[in-house]
């Protein structure tokens, strides 16, 4: 991925953009190979509609064609059950706010390393390009028409892309298939890492809650049946043992990004532990680029929350 992301990106505009010269045959399908259409019949109709303007959105420059692409300017990074689909949802209703073209495409935290479901093993590596293709739509927005703007400039300049996949924030279990044992349990580099080192001025928005209100949201979601409460009880005290007992021997850090923990837990207790996954992305990041809300302080003043949002996201 470093190889296909500049270091530097297009003067003028407020989200992260550069050209990429085409080099491919212009009458091919530049979507053929996308991983993520192999899961998603509507993201194979969305890439349908692209591909049929495809060639119309390239740009001509001495005699070469490039082809905009632009990475997120933030990103809503967890955590799940906590309201980010709301936060979402409202977001897009902003003129100046698209994000890619359907949330969670979790490509930072499991796609590029071939992980579907972590159970099932590892599948085909998502390389960077196909993720950047997910945000085409909003690309062709900011791009404007390059017929009458033939000068490569943004026209609209202002508009802002943004991503959301609720496991940014906290989601390292790929780690431990990557790295040997000398790392004493715990993960060398995390996701924000390789964020930083590409968007080192990305901004993110966190959306926390009740930790135990989270956890019962979580159990719920999940295709389980027969759901109690008792049942729920158990799952937690088995949980509970068996955190319990990696702490024992070893750091809350490390037992948090423990992956076989984490897997061997019937449910995802380690997900409410917001303070570990918070002082690591803090440690990489500044506390300007990261704002921090509450469920409940959004679910009894969306209004004030979103305006906060607003602000945050230098937005009009």
């Amino acid at each position: 991925m470093f190889s296909v992301i500049p270091r530097k990106f297009l003067p003028g505009f407020k989200n992260p953009c550069w050209y990429e010269e085409h080099t491919g045959n212009i009458t091919s399908d530049p979507y053929r190979t996308n991983l993520y259409a192999r899961y998603s019949r509507r993201l194979r109709t969305v890439f349908q509609h692209l591909r049929n303007t495809f060639q119309e959105n390239l740009f001509r420059r001495d005699g070469k064609l490039y082809r905009m692409r632009c990475l997120p300017y933030f990103y809503i990074i967890g955590q799940p059950k906590c309201g980010t689909t709301d936060l979402y949802d409202r977001l897009r209703l902003h003129p100046d706010v698209k994000f890619t073209t359907f949330k969670e495409p979790h490509w930072w935290t499991r796609k590029r390393f071939g992980i579907i479901r972590l159970s099932e093993g590892f599948h085909d590596r998502y390389p960077v390009e196909d993720y950047l293709d997910l945000f085409d739509q909003a690309v062709y927005q900011i791009q404007g028409n390059l017929t009458v703007n033939a000068s490569g400039s943004p026209s609209q300049p202002n508009i802002i892309i943004g991503e959301a996949s609720a496991s940014t924030m906290w989601d390292n279990n790929a780690w431990v298939y990557f790295y040997d044992n000398t790392t004493e349990g715990e993960p060398p580099f995390l996701i924000q890492d390789f964020v930083h080192t590409l968007q080192p001025d990305a901004r993110f928005i966190v959306m926390l809650r009740d930790p135990v209100e989270r956890l019962y949201s979580d159990y719920l979601y999940f295709g389980i049946v027969n759901k109690s409460a008792e049942d729920f009880h158990e799952k937690v005290s088995e949980s509970l043992q068996l955190f319990e007992g990696c702490l024992a021997e070893y750091t809350m850090r490390s037992c948090v990004y423990n992956t076989t923990v984490n897997n061997a837990m019937p449910v995802r207790l380690q997900v409410g532990l917001y303070i570990v996954y918070l002082m690591d992305w803090l440690t990489v990041f500044s506390k300007e680029q990261i704002l921090v809300l509450r469920l409940e302080d959004h679910a009894s003043n969306r209004k004030y929350t979103m305006h906060k949002v607003f602000d945050f996201l230098n937005l009009g």
